[in-house]
């Protein structure tokens, strides 16, 4: 494939970015990859392993003469970047994002973005449990979705460009609004995070239960949720923080559903039980369908990094 955008800014070097940085590479999407991090130690790293041609101390060195600039922070920190990196934004390029929140990020970032510059919100719905600039690869987001949610009165040039660049990445692409993306996000991603953390914390305070047998006979289901517990902890406060409405409705919902569950088991109900096990059943097979998982009994990680 052909380059994309001549120079591209990353700010943040986590798995995001750093896997951004390997699937660019991997089709040459980008003359230039710049980046930067908060943290010095990450800085280094990355220098260290050459992730990306130019590292900067600073975000407002990286975004100069940026065609496109993605900011790789967690949620919280969006508005604060935006700001410092506002006066140094070259006039026609496109700032994007990676948040899992839509709605708090456009509230945060579109009000210091300047006139002539294209702000367009996206979402790779891609991850692991693993963190920092060593963690990325470049096969994450192959045939896994990123959303787009261009603001109003978005360049369709810029969308398509930036949409152009995800699916040379490997991702499929498609565009969302903002209110909508976040409450699918709360249903198929954010309380279900909430729910492991949940259940983890629940055998944590269970005393009977020592943690050597918590550990030792962890079955499959309460493994998944340490894997998803085991998740950055500065990112879901964030999540949870600015995607308050959604996930407390999906939440009320969820704890509906659980109390209906208690009384059919309390009330011996094993054709409800049966039933309601056979609708959820379903939807695990059309995930396998969709591409999105596979039937291994590792529930098709085996070769995640």
């Amino acid at each position: 494939m052909s380059v994309i955008y001549n120079r591209v800014a990353l700010i943040g070097l986590g798995l995001i970015a750093s896997s951004m940085v390997h699937a660019m590479r991997r089709r040459g999407l980008a003359g230039e990859i710049v980046g930067t991090a908060r943290s010095p130690e990450t800085r280094q790293i990355a220098r260290l392993d050459g992730l990306c041609d130019r590292v900067t101390d600073t975000a407002a060195e990286a975004v100069k003469d940026a065609d496109l600039v993605v900011l790789c922070v967690p949620v919280g920190a969006m508005g604060a970047v935006a700001a410092e990196i506002a006066p140094h934004l070259k006039p026609g390029a496109t700032v994007s994002d990676v948040g899992s929140v839509k709605r708090a990020v456009i509230d945060a970032v579109a009000p210091h973005i300047p006139e002539g510059v294209h702000f367009i919100p996206a979402h790779p719905l891609a991850g692991t449990e693993h963190s920092g600039p060593r963690s990325g690869f470049a096969e994450l987001y192959d045939n896994r979705w990123c959303l787009l949610v261009p603001v109003e009165g978005t360049d369709p040039a810029a969308t398509a460009r930036l949409r152009a660049l995800w699916e040379g990445i490997g991702a499929n692409v498609e565009e969302m609004d903002a209110d909508h993306h976040d409450l699918v996000l709360a249903v198929t991603s954010h309380v279900p995070h909430l729910i492991a953390y949940t259940m983890v914390g629940v055998a944590d305070d269970l005393r009977r239960v020592t943690d050597s047998e918590v550990v030792k006979y962890s079955a499959a289901g309460f493994r998944d949720f340490t894997r998803i517990a085991a998740s950055d902890p500065t990112m879901w406060r964030d999540v949870f923080l600015n995607n308050k409405d959604a996930t407390l409705e999906i939440l009320g919902r969820f704890t509906e559903e659980l109390f209906a569950l208690q009384r059919a088991i309390r009330t011996g109900e094993g054709d409800e039980l049966f039933d309601y096990f056979s609708r959820t059943r379903a939807i695990r097979r059309g995930i396998i369908e969709a591409g999105q998982d596979t039937a291994a009994p590792d529930f098709g990680r085996g070769g995640t990094k």
